[in-house]
């Protein structure tokens, strides 16, 4: 049974979205009940967004790690809530520190025992956890603690998502309502796991034996001796900031060298050891006084099954070779991308988007303009997102910010076709498409030998007029029903409008009153069939990146550059 908490939480939560939901419905119908819908602009999205984001700040840690999701879900926003939500940061207060001792006595023991010492200021603060300096054994280590209250906060605002979505989905289309279903399951599965800090101890420790040979990357040691579900302690590694470029010229650190060992370490952890650090901004980055790169914070982390590390090896390649069909083949093949999408506008898309990440060479790409591009034209098409691919889209998108970040003229892609080439991906992807082209040429010849022979057959027998076609029409949901029945009341009340007409003008009232009534009543059979489930909803065609959507694509893009 509910809480009273989830219960109140509800009702705040309504209080800040019911403008935005009242909005959405006044787009469908101007006057809430009656009316076409309305046209809205970008620059009201945009303010919708911006609103949504407050609001979501306000609501507390659940609905900020919510919007820190969205952003990575191009498939559930249009592009302006997408682009807003990617500044959420999250970074709060600490809680008070007579809370966070309580909750670390009651999982480590007293602290004057367990620690040599223990410093009550946070270093950093976040909406699930904050983080403080203390020494174990004359070592100094980093304690990071679960905040206090924060689950059952948690909980209640779970359910609260729970209620709220199926108020969304009425606000949003078939393909965006599936994709919204699942998303409150895959956000109940992310937030628990980034609260586990057992096993946000294990997926370091996994990345850290990943690069134990690595003489460029340092992840923290954890302390079983000194952790638990809600406490992680590691050892303290300082740093500095990684895109503190003051600092980092003062320290005589070579910033394109940090930046391309950046990219090759995430390369290394998606295409290879498939499990990575899926939040790089640059709070959970540092840099040593000798080079070497500093992770920090595994809450949020990633894995990448070989199909998906295989066809992330393949948009690579494909995108630095500018072989756009291939792109769009992998991006149907991860499922960023309807198979019934225009393929030639689609390459249009693509091709636009890598000129416009060209750099003052025409060598020169940027991947994150071309992520970010495709994310825009998504949105268009009803698929769902996978939750991996979404954070490998993320993690692509800031490490690509980061590095031109150190270095403005960084080629993203040149580094990931350098990587894959040095570890041999690109000669197997090479060698494994070859196979394909040679597989599919001898079934080709298979099937020119055997179609003419079964050719002939069917001629024969359509120039006997011995040929059968059986047709099964499938009508799950009634929908061939339901336009029988209307054709049927559209003729009943068409002959009895006329026979009505007839009667008046040469019979008398009563016969005329009888068949009119019976018109009324079939006429109402007919609105009501259609109000049920009108051809808009039974027979809905799912959008299409036209072409005229390209056109006001790419005008958009040439406004920017103006701008």
């Amino acid at each position: 049974m509910a809480s009273l908490r989830s219960y109140w939480r509800f009702v705040l939560v309504l209080r800040y979205f019911l403008p935005l939901i009242v909005g959405y419905l006044r787009d469908r119908r101007r006057f809430l009940v009656i009316g076409r819908g309305r046209t809205v602009s970008s620059e009201t999205r945009r303010r919708r967004a911006e609103y949504l984001l407050e609001s979501l700040v306000s609501l507390g840690p659940t609905f900020i790690k919510l919007g820190q999701l969205l952003s990575t879900r191009p498939d559930v926003l249009p592009p302006e809530y997408v682009d807003v939500f990617s500044r959420l940061q999250d970074d709060v207060p600490p809680a008070d520190w007579t809370d966070v001792e309580t909750l670390i006595e009651e999982d480590l023991g007293p602290i004057e025992e367990r620690f040599d010492e223990f410093d009550t200021e946070a270093i950093s603060g976040a909406s699930l956890g904050q983080v403080y300096r203390a020494q174990v054994d004359g070592e100094p280590v980093a304690v990071k603690v679960r905040r206090p209250g924060v689950q059952q906060l948690i909980q209640a605002d779970l359910q609260v998502i729970r209620w709220l979505i199926p108020l969304l989905q009425r606000l949003v289309d078939d393909a965006r309502a599936y994709s919204l279903e699942n998303l409150a399951d895959e956000f109940d599965e992310t937030i628990r796991e980034e609260m586990d800090y057992g096993r946000e101890r294990m997926i370091l420790e996994e990345v850290r034996e990943n690069f134990a040979d690595s003489e460029d990357i340092l992840i923290p040691q954890s302390l079983a001796s000194h952790s638990s579900d809600r406490v992680l302690t590691m050892e303290y590694i300082d740093g500095i900031k990684i895109n503190d470029l003051a600092a980092l010229e003062e320290a005589g650190i070579d910033r394109t060298a940090v930046a391309e060992r950046l990219a090759e370490a995430y390369l290394q952890m998606i295409v290879e050891d498939g499990v990575f650090h899926a939040d790089p901004h640059p709070g959970n980055l540092a840099v040593r006084s000798d080079g070497r790169i500093v992770f920090y914070d595994f809450g949020m982390s990633g894995e990448a099954d070989a199909f998906l590390q295989q066809k992330i090896v393949e948009f690579y390649i494909a995108v630095a070779n500018r072989d756009i069909d291939r792109i769009l083949d992998v991006m149907v093949e991860m499922g960023t991308l309807s198979p019934t999408a225009d393929r030639a506008v689609m390459a249009e898309v693509i091709e636009l988007a890598i000129q416009n990440a060209r750099g003052e060479t025409i060598d020169q790409y940027r991947v994150q303009r071309i992520i970010q591009q495709v994310q825009d034209s998504i949105y268009e098409f009803p698929f769902r997102l996978p939750r991996e691919l979404a954070l490998v889209m993320r993690v692509g998108t800031i490490t690509e910010g980061v590095c031109v970040t150190l270095d403005p003229e960084f080629d993203f892609i040149d580094t990931a076709t350098g990587y894959l080439s040095q570890q041999g991906y690109r000669e197997e992807t090479i060698r494994r498409v070859a196979t394909e082209v040679g597989s599919r040429v001898r079934e080709a010849g298979s099937a020119a030998i055997r179609v003419p022979p079964k050719l002939e057959q069917t001629l024969d027998r359509i120039e006997r007029e011995n040929l059968h076609v059986n047709v099964d029409i499938e009508d799950s949901n009634g929908r061939l029903q339901r336009l029988t029945k209307r054709v049927i009341y559209g003729m009943l009340t068409t002959a009895g409008v006329l026979s009505t007409s007839f009667l008046y003008a040469f019979s008398t009232v009563q016969a005329t009153a009888v068949v009119g009534i019976g018109t009324i009543a079939v006429g109402y059979l007919l609105v009501r069939s259609f109000r049920a489930g009108g051809p808009s909803t039974e027979f809905q065609v799912e959008p299409e990146f036209g072409r005229q959507s390209f056109q006001e694509f790419a005008s958009a893009d040439e406004d920017d550059d103006s701008n």
